[in-house]
């Protein structure tokens, strides 16, 4: 057992992590992209045939890949998950003045893509099982301040309709879908499911994306699978998938020369450029998903008598794809927390500590929330630890 009176916590935790990490490598970053495959090979046919845009075999290949492996039946490439959150809160039918539940714990792009809807942030809060949204909390939240309002929620204290969730799944880790799901059918929200960080994580033996009516991947150059920048919009709905196809395209109604648009479009499709790297990704994914895996159960191992501090484990009933690993400090070491980042950084371990709440950022301090006990306790407690495959 690690003994904090010989060593203090900041020391104990770098010690254990020099014991899981390679000791040949003067920086150990938090999560690096890992290219062992096609890469070079599909990203030179893209060069060498000139299809580099937005139109090549690479696209439908990559969302062919996402379809398959996730079991939603439509995948739409996009150039990051924020423009996929736009458009899926668009075809969700969020309208300007809106409110849109969204947890506070998460990365900020979520209330961004509101705002870029015209919506308004309303920030909600997590459960310490998942770190995604607590399902029974947020239905107490709604019980108290909405009201239906033909079918449709509204919030008594703002007079704003309610009109969607998106559940983020923090670090990979599954929310608790069916929980969630029956919330939002209980109040009338259309879910959304912000799977940016857990392609690869299944919830009850089932691939997360498959609960909202849209889900969304993000592919940036930190995530399991990476085409440098880009994201995707799942869903089951044809229909929908087709009009976010259309729409990220512009919404150019096709034609040999003529360009004629028949709605207000975004120019959000990836490159084929950056989906033949997709491609070439998404054939290692299960060695990705293995390996990273195998460091989780590392770092769970060597943590496991170190007093002060937890390893975030996977849900009961989730798989999760452990994007990034996770330590929680117990309430009387998190006054260490900037102390053990800065220890990290010095020798060479880029830690990072969790996002902002996003309910203290500038630009949201002044949109609806309710009280976020969880979501203060992880801001203070949570630290990721490398989480690369390569490790």
């Amino acid at each position: 057992m690690q003994h904090l009176t010989s060593k203090s916590l900041p020391q104990t935790i770098i010690s254990v992590l020099k014991e899981c990490l390679p000791a040949d490598r003067p920086t150990i970053g938090l999560h690096e992209p890992c290219f062992e495959g096609n890469e070079w090979r599909y990203v030179k046919d893209c060069l060498d045939t000139g299809w580099v845009s937005s139109v090549g075999q690479y696209v439908d290949r990559f969302e062919n890949h996402l379809a398959e492996f996730t079991g939603v039946p439509r995948a739409v490439a996009v150039v990051n998950g924020t423009a996929g959150l736009h458009i899926a809160l668009k075809l969700a039918c969020v309208e300007a003045g809106d409110e849109v539940l969204v947890p506070a714990l998460s990365f900020v792009a979520a209330a961004n893509a509101v705002a870029y809807a015209g919506a308004i942030p309303h920030f909600v809060d997590s459960g310490m099982e998942t770190l995604g949204v607590d399902a029974e909390k947020l239905g107490g939240w709604l019980n108290e301040i909405s009201v239906n309002r033909n079918g449709e929620c509204y919030n008594k204290l703002t007079g704003r309709r309610i009109k969607a969730l998106i559940a983020l799944h923090v670090f990979g880790h599954p929310a608790d879908l069916d929980a969630l799901s029956e919330c939002c059918q209980r109040f009338h929200l259309e879910l959304i499911e912000d799977a940016a960080e857990a392609l690869g994580s299944f919830y009850k033996k089932k691939h997360v994306g498959n609960w909202g009516k849209f889900s969304v991947l993000s592919f940036n150059g930190n995530k399991i699978v990476t085409t440098s920048g880009g994201g995707a919009i799942l869903t089951h709905d044809e229909k929908l998938a087709t009009l976010a196809k259309h729409l990220t395209t512009t919404a150019k109604l096709p034609h040999a020369w003529a360009f004629n648009h028949d709605l207000l479009g975004y120019n959000y499709r990836l490159p084929n450029l950056n989906a033949a790297l997709g491609c070439a990704q998404m054939e290692q994914l299960p060695q990705f998903l293995e390996r990273k895996r195998a460091l989780a159960e590392r770092y769970e191992k060597a943590f496991v008598d170190t007093p002060g501090l937890r390893f975030f484990k996977e849900p009961k009933f989730a798989k999760s794809n452990y994007w990034l690993n996770a330590l929680v400090l117990d309430t009387d070491y998190r006054d260490q927390r900037n102390e053990i980042l800065a220890s990290a950084h010095q020798n060479g371990i880029l830690l990072r500590p969790v996002w902002t709440l996003l309910n203290k950022l500038p630009m949201f301090q002044n949109c609806p929330s309710m009280e976020l006990p969880v979501a203060q306790d992880l801001e203070q407690s949570l630290i990721n630890l490398p989480s690369s495959a390569s490790l």
